[in-house]
C-alpha cells in the first residue's frame, strides 16, 4: 500500500551545519505520529521541508506517490497538507466561525463574479463551509463560543482554533508544531481529547512536540530524532524504554 506521507533521505545544511541528514520515514492514514528530540536535532527544519516553508537540500517527499518537494507551500496545503506552528496565528477580533471560514476562502472555488451576483455556486459553498465550521467547533468542545470573538478564549483554546482551521479545508494529513506549548495541564487534556476525537473521525496527524507525556499518550508511533538524524522509530512504549532515547535526552548512558 502506497504511503500517505513518504519522506526518504531529506537534507538540509546552513552554512556547513546540516541540520537534517538523510531522515527517512512514513506515514499512513488514519494515524498519529509523533517527532520528538532535544532542540537543535532537526524537527522543525524536517517540517519546514516537507511543507514547503524551507527548500531541502536532497531528498524526497511524496504524498500518496506524488511528489511535493518542488511545489511552493500555498500549492502543498491544496494538495492536502496542512500544518499550524509554533505562534498561533488567528484573527483576535473575529469570531469563532469568522476564523474558519476565513480558513476556508483560500481554498474556495468562487470567484468574484460569484460573489458579486451570490450566485447559486457561492451560496453552496458558504453553506458547505459554516456546516463544516459547526462540525469542528462541536468536536473540538467549543460550541459556546461560536459567536465570540476569539480573543477572549484562553491560549490553549487558541491553540485548538489553529487545529481547526487547518481541518476546514478537509486536508489529508495535518502537521502540528509544538501544539501544547505552553498550555496549561486542563486544556492539554481537551487538545488530548480533540485529537483523539478527530482520528477517530479519519483525520491523520503528524506532531512536533516536546511534552513527551503528551506524545506517549497519544501517539500510535513515535519517531525520535537526534542531531539532525532519525535515532528510532516504535510504539511509545518501544521508544521509552529505548536506551538510545534516553541518551539523546540526558547525554548519558541509563
Amino acid at each position: 500500500m502506497i504511503p500517505l506521507l513518504s519522506v526518504t533521505g531529506l537534507a538540509k545544511s546552513y552554512q556547513g551545519v546540516r541540520a537534517v541528514d538523510g531522515v527517512s520515514f512514513e506515514m499512513h492514514a488514519n494515524e498519529i505520529v509523533g517527532i520528538i528530540g532535544p532542540n537543535g536535532s532537526g524537527k522543525s527544519t524536517t517540517v519546514d521541508c516537507i511543507t514547503g516553508f524551507q527548500t531541502a537540500d536532497a531528498g524526497d517527499v511524496r504524498m500518496e506517490g506524488a511528489p511535493l518537494q518542488a511545489l511552493a507551500a500555498w500549492q502543498i496545503a491544496r494538495a492536502g497538507l496542512m500544518r499550524t506552528f509554533q505562534t498561533v496565528r488567528v484573527y483576535e477580533q473575529l469570531t469563532l466561525e469568522e476564523n474558519l471560514l476565513a480558513a476556508m476562502a483560500q481554498f474556495d472555488a468562487t470567484n468574484w463574479l460569484d460573489a458579486l451576483f451570490r450566485t447559486p455556486r457561492l451560496r453552496a459553498a458558504d453553506s458547505s463551509a459554516r456546516a463544516r465550521a459547526r462540525t469542528l467547533i462541536n468536536m473540538a468542545g467549543l460550541t459556546r463560543y461560536h459567536d465570540a470573538p476569539v480573543g477572549i478564549l484562553s491560549y490553549g483554546q487558541k491553540k485548538l482554533v489553529a487545529l481547526i482551521s487547518a481541518l476546514m479545508p478537509k486536508p489529508r494529513l495535518v502537521i502540528l508544531d509544538e501544539p501544547v506549548a505552553g498550555v496549561n495541564p486542563t486544556r492539554i487534556r481537551e487538545i488530548e481529547a480533540a485529537l483523539r476525537l478527530l482520528r477517530d473521525e479519519g483525520e491523520t496527524f503528524l506532531i512536533i512536540e516536546h511534552n513527551m507525556d503528551f506524545i506517549m499518550n497519544l501517539c500510535d508511533r513515535v519517531i525520535v530524532f537526534d542531531q539532525g538524524r532519525k535515532l528510532t522509530e516504535g510504539t511509545p512504549a518501544a521508544v521509552h524504554a529505548d536506551a538510545r532515547v534516553l541518551e539523546a535526552y540526558l547525554g548519558v548512558r541509563p
